[in-house]
């Protein structure tokens, strides 16, 4: 069973920007995809980016820009640094990795854009 831990939610003003981090709890496996998710309040989670362990990346339209994902040398912690925040960018954020073996989630941090 793997364990993601989210951590550098928080409140921030518009045009701030925040870094998230998701760590895995083992190094013994490397996920084959690691990504980033969000969903804000009574909408639906939406996939904001993903990077492969060879460190492709792919972004949805609306942070592509502002958003930039990257992962750690040893693969197994992922970054969500996000700049420019916008109100609309306020949601909960959750860590996604999928293994050979399986997918999981991380718990969720909360991002509030609001001044």
């Amino acid at each position: 069973q793997v364990q993601l831990v989210e951590s550098g939610g928080g409140l921030v003003q518009p045009g701030g920007f925040l870094r998230l981090s998701c760590a895995a709890s083992t190094s013994a496996f490397t996920p084959v995809t690691m990504a980033w998710y969000r969903q804000p309040p009574g909408k639906q989670r939406e996939l904001l980016a993903d990077i492969s362990s060879g460190s492709q990346t792919n972004y949805a339209e609306s942070v592509k820009g502002r958003f930039t994902i990257s992962r750690d040398n040893a693969k197994t912690t992922v970054y969500l640094q996000m700049n420019g925040l916008k109100p609309e960018d306020t949601a909960v954020y959750y860590c996604y990795a999928r293994y050979v073996f399986g997918t999981y989630w991380g718990q969720g941090t909360q991002v509030t854009v609001s001044s």
